[in-house]
Parts: structure tokens; C-alpha cells; sequence
């Protein structure tokens, strides 16, 4: 306490203060030590969920060594037939045309009517690679990869409902309103790169997924963490180019002006505008960077080739998966890739007639996924980089409306990873005789979610966020890795 005593005398001199006693001094201190404690509370809230001012989606070290540093997700909106696919069913043979026998169970599916018969799989079936894993000639591209990718064959989902269950399979949930895979990622690891953003979304020219927006949004994590929609077609970023006249040195200086305005107003839990602040910058530096990251005339011949990109069938989904490598090459954390959208005929959605459907996008999908794994490994960036198959649901063994069309199945089906910390080759899981309901090895929607963050390096246990008073998080009540198909 300073000794007033000494100091000068008159109209001057400092009011002389009494010593404080340790009570009153802890008394009125009281507050202070509360704005330490929420300091401290908010810093390590700004290091867990990127909040920066100056880069809000900074890269940070997860919980774990990660075997893979990014992510891409072919997601097939509608409904891939894994038992025409990856999950062959010969006892189907036997039974086609014939009611489904009542040991099988129930089925839950949308709109089958009752006493459906079975459907047997019309496709030629071969073992391929040194595991011998199970195709059919939907997937004749996918053949030489057998031992780089690891199948899930007892997949359950909680819905048979498009929409919902997109959801689940985006954000862990069949409501909308929750973060997305993609924003939970972000949100616990950051951006590897300053210029691009972190979380990527890309659809075909025919529509959006049933789904939506909602399977690509931040939910209730901060606004930055939400997935950027690329534009289908030859210009995926609009307005990238500044207005002519508009050099870079006096576009710099509006944009500092609009952040300290911006900033003078902002709320510290206002993400909306944090969220805005930063895509103003990332957007500066975008104009750089963006251009040459999606501009695929730079690639040879030779990769054009091998994506499918001189051929009208697979074109355009070869050419998003060629953006994709390119985008994961250059830091981006998670890329979304949908296969299916808009009308039906677009989907992988075949209640009307399995072959024909699966026939055509296969078609446009088959080359370009088996193309980005080869582009991927001959580039050194496989290892490092977690590519995820899979639709929302599978189909089911019987017959819809007695057609040669396949329902929607949640209770068995089939999805695969590859690259980064993926043991190749394996197979969990399985499902009933009939490829109906899965009998071993369950891998709900939950467990999946769990081993693409384990794999990333996060433990989806403790990567949560406070929301309406509890801790939220991916995997929600559940979530298990699965531990057979890590190498």
C-alpha cells in the first residue's frame, strides 16, 4: 500500500487511504477474480473452437497422432443396394419371386406393402485383390482396390426417411439444426491452409440433396464452421477477380475499415458477425489463391484421361472429384462430394428398377472414385488423406410394387473407407443371409462418426461444445471406434 504521507501538502496532497484489511480487500476484489477465471474460461474456449480474431480457423493439434490430416466424403444421396454391389446374397437366387420367409424378421422400410417378395441381385459377381473382397460389375473400376479400402457391411442408421436420415449421417442426428461432420472437424482441428476455406461442399448440376443445406451447416458451433457450397460447372467461385480499378492495395484498406467498424460493434458471442469478419478476409485472400486451386486446365492429359473428364458419362462428377484432390493438396481440411440430387432420376434412389438406376450412376461414379484413390496414392497423399463412401442408407432384398425396384433399408448396409490409418483389404461385419438386417460387428451411424474423428486424431468424447447447458458432441449419447479396420 503506497505511504501518502510523503507526498505533497496542500490542495494537492492525495487523500490519505486507510489500510484495507484482508477481508474487505478479497470483498472488493471479488469481481476481479471472476473476470480471471472467464478469461481464462474464454481463452481456452478461443483454442478449442478457433475463435481468433485475427485467423478464427488457425490449425490446431487434435487429441491424438492423426493418420489422416484431411478428409474426403463421397456421399450417394438416395440409397446405394450394397447386395448389388459390395454385399453379394445367393440364397437371394433361390428365394426370387418367393415371399420373404418369416424367420428374416420385419422389415422397416417406407413403402413396401405387405408379404413383399424377394429380389434376387442379377449381377455378375467376382473376388478381387489378394483379400478376395466381394464386387459386382456395377463397380468394375473399383476392382484393382480391393486392398486399399476397407468395406463396413453392418451399417445401421435410425431412419428410412431421406431427409432425417442424410442428417444422421452429416451431423449425428435426425433433426436438422445439428453441426455437420465437416464443422466438428473444423471446429476441433482448424484449417491447414490460410487462403482456401476449411470446409468444402460441392453437389451436381442437378440439385441439392433431399437433405440440403442442413447437412453442410455449422448448427450451433460458431458461424465460420459451416461448409462453403461450391457452384457446379466450369466456375465453382464466383466474383473472384476484384472490380476493375480496384487494386489490391485499395481493396486492403476498405476491407481494414469495414473490420474496425465492424469490430467496434461486435459481440463476443456474436458469430454471425465474427463469422462475416472472417469471410471477408478469407474471401481477400481467396482472390490469390482460389483461382489456381480450381483451375483443372493446368492438369495433363493423362489425369484429365484417368478422372473421366474426355468422356460426356463421367465428365462432370470425375471433374469434382479431381477438384477435391486438388483442394485436399492445398490444405483444405474436409471436402463433401454428393453423387445424386435434385429429381429422382439423378438419385441413387431405385424403387422403380435397380439395375437400370445403379447401372447409370455407377456409371458416372465408378471411374472417377476409383480414379481420385489412384491420383491420391500415386501422389503420396492416400496416407494422409481418409476417403469415406457411402449413402444415407442401403436397399432392401425385396421387390417394391412386384417391379425389379429395391425400398430403403437402415438396418444393414454397406459404406468404405480408404487412405489414412485405414488397414486395406478388411471387411467388418455382416449382414443376415438375405442382406436384410446386419447379425455382427454392428457400426451404427455413431461409430462411424467416432472412427473418422479417432482417425483425424480427435476423441469424439472430448471434442464437445457448450450448447443450451450441456456438452454437446458428434456421437451424441453413443460412438464407438471401430478398431478392426485401423491398421
Amino acid at each position: 500500500m503506497p505511504n501518502h504521507a510523503n507526498e505533497c501538502p496542500g490542495p494537492c496532497a492525495s487523500p490519505i487511504v486507510d489500510p484495507l484489511s484482508r477481508r474487505e480487500m478479497l470483498k472488493r476484489a471479488g469481481n476481479g477474480f471472476g473476470l480471471l477465471a472467464l478469461a481464462a474460461l474464454l481463452e481456452r474456449d478461443t483454442r478449442a473452437g478457433g475463435t481468433s480474431a485475427t485467423n478464427p480457423l488457425a490449425a490446431r493439434p487434435g487429441h491424438h497422432p492423426a493418420k489422416a490430416k484431411r478428409c474426403i466424403f463421397l456421399f450417394m444421396t438416395g440409397g446405394p443396394s450394397h447386395i448389388d454391389m459390395f454385399d453379394p446374397k445367393p440364397l437371394l437366387a433361390r428365394l426370387d419371386g418367393q415371399a420373404l420367409p418369416p424367420s428374416f424378421g420385419k422389415i422397416h422400410s417406407q413403402f413396401l406393402e405387405s408379404d413383399p417378395l424377394c429380389l434376387a441381385s442379377h449381377r455378375k459377381w467376382g473376388r478381387y485383390g489378394e483379400s478376395g473382397m466381394d464386387m459386382s460389375d456395377l463397380v468394375p473400376h473399383m476392382h484393382g482396390h480391393a486392398d486399399e479400402i476397407a468395406l463396413i457391411r453392418s451399417c445401421v442408421a435410425d431412419s428410412v426417411v431421406h431427409a432425417p436420415a442424410m442428417y444422421q449421417m452429416m451431423t449425428g442426428r435426425i433433426l436438422m439444426g445439428f453441426p455437420s461432420l465437416g464443422s466438428w472437424l473444423t471446429y476441433g482441428l482448424g484449417s491447414e491452409s490460410d487462403d482456401l476455406p476449411a470446409y468444402v461442399v460441392m453437389t451436381q448440376p442437378q440439385g441439392t440433396p433431399e437433405g440440403g443445406a442442413p447437412c453442410w451447416s455449422a448448427g450451433f458451433l460458431p458461424a465460420h464452421h459451416q461448409g462453403t457450397l461450391l457452384r457446379s460447372g466450369s466456375v465453382p467461385i464466383v466474383n473472384l477477380k476484384p472490380t476493375s480499378g480496384f487494386d489490391p492495395a485499395r481493396q486492403r484498406r476498405t476491407l481494414d475499415l469495414l473490420k474496425d467498424m465492424n469490430e467496434r460493434e461486435l459481440d463476443p458471442a456474436d458469430s454471425e458477425l465474427s463469422a462475416r469478419i472472417a469471410s471477408y478476409e478469407l474471401a481477400f485472400r481467396m482472390q490469390t489463391a482460389a483461382p489456381e486451386a480450381v483451375d483443372l486446365s493446368a492438369e495433363t492429359a493423362e489425369t484429365k484421361s484417368l478422372y473421366g473428364l474426355d468422356d460426356d458419362r463421367t465428365a462432370e462428377f470425375g471433374a469434382r472429384c479431381l477438384l477435391a484432390r486438388r483442394l485436399v493438396e492445398r490444405g483444405v481440411r474436409f471436402v463433401q462430394l454428393y453423387s445424386g440430387g435434385g429429381p429422382v432420376a439423378w438419385q441413387w434412389d431405385a424403387h422403380d428398377d435397380i439395375d437400370a438406376n445403379h447401372e447409370k450412376m455407377c456409371g458416372l461414379t465408378d471411374q472417377p472414385v476409383a480414379a481420385l484413390l489412384t491420383d491420391l496414392k500415386r501422389r503420396g497423399l492416400l496416407d494422409e488423406t481418409l476417403v469415406v463412401w457411402g449413402g444415407e442408407f442401403g436397399r432392401t432384398p425385396v421387390r417394391q410394387g412386384g417391379g425389379r425396384g429395391r425400398d430403403h433399408n437402415a438396418t444393414g448396409f454397406t459404406m468404405w473407407m480408404a487412405g489414412g490409418g485405414v488397414k486395406g483389404g478388411t471387411i467388418l461385419g455382416a449382414t443376415d443371409e438375405i442382406g436384410m438386417h446386419q447379425i455382427a460387428d454392428r457400426a451404427h451411424v455413431n461409430d462411424i462418426h467416432a472412427t473418422i474423428l479417432h482417425l483425424m486424431g480427435i476423441d469424439h468424447m472430448k471434442l464437445t461444445y457448450l450448447h443450451g447447458g450441456r456438452d454437446e458432441r458428434l456421437t451424441e449419447n453413443g460412438g464407438r471406434i471401430l478398431k478392426p479396420i485401423l491398421a
